[in-house]
């Protein structure tokens, strides 16, 4: 039987109206939404499916709605078919719906976890002057180097080869440009973003964020569970308690992660959440794996037709 990865986007996956198709379709999808509503404390299905594409880019929405949307359309495949994790990872915020797909933490407590550690973010980026950019056409280590000689900027996201996120102070990045492309860079695009996330102009957001995950019950994963930090799998839960505020302030090995996923013998990956982000780095990673995308009931149920044919339920 084929063993799967679930995989969840992080923060750029969003989109209006997002949800509302799993919501109209699946009580189990409804159940999540009702859930996150009554957790944190407004209509995160209003803002999900109305909201306007600017105010879901807040980082303050956009955690806790990519979430939500991830985990709905992850009840809805455990309601509709009989597909199951062989492991989980998530990249930044996806990293919290994979601790949730492996029994870590329940629905409330992953809610209450991004909600915090978005509003923790938040009023990090609003006391510091930092951006992020995407540097095309280079390879990690080139990246690493320059930025090992600059102020002020950090590596964020190692998201694909040829794909490296920079991240720091917004006159360091802006003044970097002409650096990376002298080294060898097809492109540096900016990005649309309020802060220097991943880097260590967040520290004060993972200092406090320490505190908070304190308060909530990790089980150790019923699944290994790759993380951020360090693109390595354990079922550990307290392991996976202290690296959720590191992951705040550090690199997303993403690319090592999928990397080091393939190398434990699984090719097959389920992207599950708002839009396609994710298998699209994976082809970028090996054209030789295969992702399936999840984030409404037309996806939802053309992968159960393509996995477990015998096992597709009435819609």
């Amino acid at each position: 039987m084929t063993k799967y990865a679930f995989i969840f986007p992080g923060q750029g996956a969003q989109k209006a109206g997002m949800g509302k198709d799993l919501y109209d379709n699946s009580q189990a999808a409804r159940n999540v939404f009702k859930t996150a509503d009554e957790v944190l404390g407004y209509s995160i299905s209003d803002l999900c499916f109305n909201g306007s594409e600017e105010e879901l880019m807040q980082t303050i929405n956009s955690q806790p709605c990519i979430l939500t949307v991830s985990l709905a359309a992850l009840e809805a495949l455990k309601e509709k078919g009989n597909i199951t994790a062989a492991c989980a990872a998530g990249h930044s915020l996806g990293e919290y719906a994979a601790l949730y797909t492996a029994g870590v933490v329940d629905l409330k407590t992953v809610l209450k976890l991004i909600q915090k550690r978005a509003c923790l973010m938040d009023e990090a980026a609003n006391k510091t002057s930092g951006t992020m950019a995407a540097v095309l056409g280079l390879d990690n280590e080139t990246v690493i180097n320059i930025t090992k000689k600059l102020n002020n900027i950090f590596v964020a996201n190692f998201n694909s080869p040829g794909q490296v996120v920079i991240t720091g102070d917004k006159n360091e990045i802006t003044n970097s440009i002409d650096k990376f492309k002298e080294s060898g860079a097809r492109k540096v695009i900016p990005l649309s973003v309020s802060g220097a996330f991943h880097s260590p102009l967040m520290k004060s957001a993972s200092d406090s964020f320490i505190d908070f995950v304190k308060e909530f019950t990790f089980n150790n994963a019923k699944v290994p569970v790759y993380t951020n930090v360090d693109a390595k799998s354990t079922i550990n839960g307290e392991e996976l308690r202290n690296k959720l505020p590191l992951q705040i302030c550090s690199s997303v090995h993403w690319t090592q992660t999928i990397n080091n996923i393939i190398q434990s013998g699984i090719t097959d990956f389920i992207e599950i959440g708002p839009g396609k982000v994710l298998a699209g780095l994976n082809k970028k990673i090996n054209a030789e794996i295969s992702t399936i995308n999840i984030n409404d009931c037309e996806s939802l149920i053309a992968a159960i037709s393509g996995t477990e044919k015998e096992l597709i339920k009435e819609l």
